[in-house]
């Protein structure tokens, strides 16, 4: 990219078509120091790929891209991690900016959107429930989303290659760690991570 490259000329990059590809770069690539993440890369979710891999990989920066610009999405993904936010509209410039910016562990807003991003106030659930999802472990947080996907224990084990036992000790914790008492409320929890995708929106309105 070359944004990227103008800011490190000699920088490693590696692009992925889903949120799945993007997991698994990471986990060969663990030294990874900034993620450029679209808000609706297909299997993100809205603000679920975010999350997921902050939970993962918490030494990674994440920019988040999109063409969202309300200030309480941008704020969200403050919340729930971001180390800044690009709209999909920025010139190579800002983009420059922002990257630069991100990797010298400064936070990065659109400029023309910071005075307004920073008057708003995250709301009260998802200060809340930003802490109560960076408490799981990485583990913890596969299994909440195979939970949030209607998955029972069993397959759960089989898809992560763990002990059917082993995920009901995980169940246990994430209820304790979530504040809920069964699994359709941590489903429906991680489920207002979700947000609907501005580009479609237009497609449907037409």
């Amino acid at each position: 990219m070359q944004a990227v490259r103008g800011v490190i000329a000699d920088a490693i990059l590696d692009e992925a078509d889903d949120l799945d590809a993007a997991r698994d770069m990471l986990s060969l690539h663990p030294d990874t120091d900034l993620v450029l993440l679209d808000l609706h890369m297909p299997g993100s979710h809205g603000l679920m790929g975010l999350v997921s891999l902050r939970a993962e990989h918490p030494g990674v920066a994440v920019m988040m891209i999109s063409a969202h610009e309300d200030p309480q999405t941008i704020r969200r993904a403050l919340a729930y991690g971001a180390s800044g936010y690009m709209t999909k509209r920025a010139d190579l410039a800002e983009l420059q900016a922002g990257i630069g910016a991100v990797l010298a562990c400064e936070q990065w807003l659109p400029p023309q959107l910071r005075d307004t991003v920073s008057t708003t106030k995250a709301a009260v659930s998802d200060t809340a429930n930003a802490a109560k999802l960076a408490s799981l472990s990485p583990q913890q947080f596969k299994v909440l989303v195979h939970v949030a996907n209607g998955r029972l224990n069993k397959q759960i084990a089989d898809d992560l290659g763990i002990q059917e036992r082993t995920v009901k000790a995980h169940m246990s914790a994430i209820f304790e760690k979530l504040g809920v008492r069964n699994r359709t409320q941590a489903g429906v929890l991680l489920r207002t991570l979700e947000l609907n995708d501005p580009s479609h929106q237009i497609e449907n309105d037409r």
